[in-house]
């Protein structure tokens, strides 16, 4: 699923939580790869934020 658009807080929290439920299951975000949970959500938080930045 798309991630969706915005600045709020609620938007950038269901955007890693989106990024989180997809590595679980495939254990990617996007094309990599992390090591462990603790990266995976470094990574889905900096995703998140960076969607945020854009718009």
């Amino acid at each position: 699923m798309p991630l969706k658009k915005g600045k709020s807080k609620k938007v950038i929290s269901s955007n890693v939580k989106e990024l989180l439920h997809n590595y679980k299951e495939k254990g990617t975000i996007g094309t990599s790869h992390p090591k462990s949970m603790k990266q995976a959500q470094k990574q889905a938080a900096a995703i998140a934020y960076s969607k945020a930045r854009k718009r």
